[in-house]
């Protein structure tokens, strides 16, 4: 079969081979122990390597003995945009360039997805020495279902901007996984305990390393755990999904797009909103939106 017309096929994906390429490498989340060989082997003979924090990855370099001398850059969310051409131009002209996160398989909740994209638009080849991923990780032993599930990241750090994301979840029917702080926890338990009662949920805290913990039990009971703790370390909260999901009738749709509207979005946002809150067809919140723009403009 053919790629369709504007797709970019890499030389790693026609089988061509290469000496330039991007490779995303995983690296532990806790446990030094909890890496690949082959990680270790593109560590210490790559081109380059970028990474979010160098001296963080120093620990990782000094204990397998990695010697890194000047291929070090640093790459974090503020200058990965910056770095893509660079990146391209080193695999371009037959680097082996590596891109490492903090913790974990970068792209996840952490810089490389924009230089991924980059490298691959311009045809060229990325691959990947997979390893350790946090969400995964506190997936498997969550206890909750792992057949179907939807990786939300960190959540926003205004109430408004969460409530959205609850209000969504009121009908996800598959398993919720996202990252919070330590410092956010108690209150976004607290606000889940009014939202998902009765919901399974796993809170998942330093994970690989010496202090690892998983609380599981009720939003409620789970929140009740923690209220007076000191919360510290890496977390993940894992949250069991809608066993039924509420119809939504069309008065529902109707009253989320007039207070849509009546902020003074256009059609288009407020149906994109309403449609991606309620769980409801495009078609569907469409038409109702042009009804009310007509009942509107009728009334003026």
């Amino acid at each position: 079969m053919e790629p369709n017309e504007g797709a970019v096929v890499s030389e790693a994906t026609k089988g061509v081979s290469t000496n330039g390429q991007l490779v995303v490498v995983a690296t532990p989340i806790g446990n030094l122990g909890d890496i690949s060989r082959r990680a270790i082997e593109l560590l210490t003979n790559a081109d380059v390597i970028y990474c979010e924090d160098t001296r963080h990855s120093s620990t990782l370099f000094s204990a397998y003995q990695i010697l890194v001398s000047r291929r070090l850059r640093s790459l974090h969310e503020h200058n990965e945009a910056s770095l893509c051409d660079e990146v391209v131009e080193r695999v371009r002209r037959g680097e082996v360039v590596v891109v490492i996160s903090d913790a974990g398989t970068p792209g996840i909740s952490d810089p490389g997805g924009r230089v991924v994209a980059a490298v691959a638009d311009a045809g060229l080849v990325v691959t990947t020495a997979p390893g350790a991923a946090a969400l995964i990780a506190a997936l498997t032993i969550s206890g909750l279902p792992s057949e179907r599930f939807v990786m939300e990241g960190f959540l926003p750090r205004k109430v408004g901007e969460r409530e959205v994301f609850y209000t969504q979840w009121l009908r996800e029917s598959r398993t919720i996984v996202f990252y919070e702080s330590p410092q956010r926890l108690v209150t976004t338990l607290g606000e889940m305990a009014e939202h998902f009662v009765g919901r399974r949920i796993a809170v998942v805290r330093e994970l690989t390393k010496l202090h690892e913990e998983v609380v599981r039990g009720s939003v409620e009971e789970v929140a009740k755990i923690f209220e007076d703790r000191d919360v510290l370390g890496e977390i993940v909260v894992v949250l069991e999904g809608a066993a039924q999901v509420p119809e939504v009738d069309e008065s529902t749709i109707r009253v989320a797009l007039a207070e849509q509207l009546r902020s003074g979005v256009s059609v288009r946002d407020a149906v994109d909103h309403v449609e991606s809150v309620l769980g409801v067809s495009h078609r569907t919140t469409y038409l109702i939106a042009l009804d009310l723009r007509a009942e509107d403009e009728l009334s003026q």
